[in-house]
């Protein structure tokens, strides 16, 4: 049994998450989210966020044990970059991708 959660269109770019990913694949839940709330990063705040979620629909809709949870996948895609323009010197201008992400996370109890 496996409880899934999904953010989409997180504006941080899929570099950036990928860190935190990296640190909690595999971990217990708990754990996760202590390594979560100790680490200084702007995907931080986003990450704990779909922890929790990912928790709540273990519990709420699959009736599982979130004492038994860990990591089992936790993944980021890239998703819609938005183009901008910043004006620069003799009337150029040059592009800034200001890019997005997609973040799942799914936990599964341990046998």
């Amino acid at each position: 049994m496996e409880a899934k959660a999904i953010v989409r269109n997180v504006r941080m770019t899929p570099r950036k998450m990928k860190l935190i990913c990296d640190l909690i694949r595999g971990k217990d839940a708990g754990t996760a989210m202590a390594i979560i709330m100790n680490t200084p990063k702007a995907a931080s705040e986003v990450m704990s966020k779909l922890l929790k979620s990912a928790l709540a629909n273990a519990e709420n809709n699959h009736n599982m044990d979130t004492g038994n949870l860990y990591v089992k996948e936790v993944h980021v895609a890239p998703g819609p970059i938005m183009k901008r323009i910043m004006p620069r010197a003799q009337g150029r201008a040059f592009r800034i991708l200001k890019r997005t992400s997609h973040v799942t996370l799914v936990l599964a109890e341990k046998e």
